[in-house]
């Protein structure tokens, strides 16, 4: 083989590999349970859980309308340990010092720990936000498009539902565009 194929063959695979660095940087970082327990340990930040159901339409349309907006994916990477959550888990969770298990419920049936996080209203999607010590702050039933995420998120993130009531909050929220800069809503 000769030295410029492989000197091409080299660099394209170089630029491969950094364009699928960059795609898996705008993706969001699902992470499973155990290893949101172990992170908190050392490095406490707040939860954003997707709750939703392989059968579940609007939870498939929420993650390709949503989800995978590259501001999206990095907001939530940039301030939450992120949790895709399928609510028919049939595997024991560990979770907060609690053993959650899977619960038959005619042909289908339920994890407790969708449960608890719903407060027990499973509807799906649900999004929830727990706080550093994976206390849940809010669950949000439904499909939420990328506008209204956003707000949500970084109601939750920034801490303005501890003093904003949230319709003031959707008042004077101010969305950045995907470089940053403020956009009049």
């Amino acid at each position: 083989m000769s030295r410029k194929i492989r000197n091409f063959i080299c660099l394209f695979g170089i630029l491969l590999f950094g364009i699928n660095e960059v795609d898996a940087q705008r993706k969001i970082q699902w992470r499973t349970w155990n290893e949101v327990s172990e992170l908190q340990k050392t490095n406490p930040r707040k939860i954003f859980v997707d709750i939703y159901t392989d059968w579940c339409g609007w939870c498939k349309k929420m993650d390709k309308a949503t989800f995978q907006l590259d501001h999206i994916a990095k907001y939530v990477n940039e301030n939450f340990y992120a949790v895709k959550f399928d609510a028919e888990y049939k595997a024991d969770i560990k979770f907060n010092g609690r053993t959650y298990k899977y619960v038959k419920n005619g042909k289908r049936g339920y994890n407790e720990l969708a449960v608890e996080l719903t407060k027990g209203r499973l509807s799906f999607p649900t999004i929830v936000f727990l706080d550093e010590s994976n206390l849940v702050i809010q669950p949000i039933p439904g499909f939420q498009n990328s506008e209204t995420f956003e707000m949500i998120a970084t109601y939750f993130a920034d801490n303005h539902y501890k003093d904003t009531p949230w319709k003031r909050y959707t008042k004077t929220f101010s969305r950045k565009s995907p470089q940053g800069i403020p956009v009049k809503n």
